[in-house]
């Protein structure tokens, strides 16, 4: 079966409430579902029933997993990100760990991404799909060199 969206993600966080405030107020989603005696929190991402994310209190989470997540958005948000990121305390980062005020992009996809880190240190992703031919061999750059 082919499998055409990532639909849900799960983490797992040291403090549930802080963390539900960073997913809430920082990347914008939407609470769809509390289950405080399981140490859990689910939100949509993209509309109702469209994507998920759940977050779980330490220790609620089969073998305390933590996992890099990717959220897509719009190629205009992307290109605002560093700086939105940046008014809200969390630092930007390219795809080498840098900070960084400008998208990466892989030339492989191509792909426009930038990284960060939620309070529990888990990896998260804005990226938009770029409407231009692969580039493979420009490897990955950052915006201002593929757009050059």
């Amino acid at each position: 079966m082919p499998v055409s969206r990532l639909f849900e993600a799960h983490l797992t966080v040291r403090d549930l409430g802080r963390s539900v405030g960073f997913y809430r107020d920082v990347v914008g989603l939407p609470v769809a579902l509390e289950i405080p005696e399981r140490g859990a929190t689910f939100f949509w991402v993209g509309g109702a029933g469209e994507h998920m994310l759940g977050l779980w209190s330490l220790g609620s989470m089969p073998m305390g997993m933590s996992l890099h997540v990717a959220f897509g958005v719009k190629l205009d948000d992307l290109l605002a990100a560093p700086a939105r990121l940046r008014e809200l305390g969390v630092v930007p980062l390219s795809f080498f760990g840098e900070e960084t005020d400008e998208p990466s992009v892989l030339g492989w996809m191509p792909a426009g991404a930038v990284y960060f880190r939620d309070p529990d240190g888990n990896q998260l992703e804005y990226l938009t799909m770029l409407d231009a031919e692969p580039r493979p061999q420009a490897g990955i750059i950052p915006w201002s060199r593929w757009r050059a």
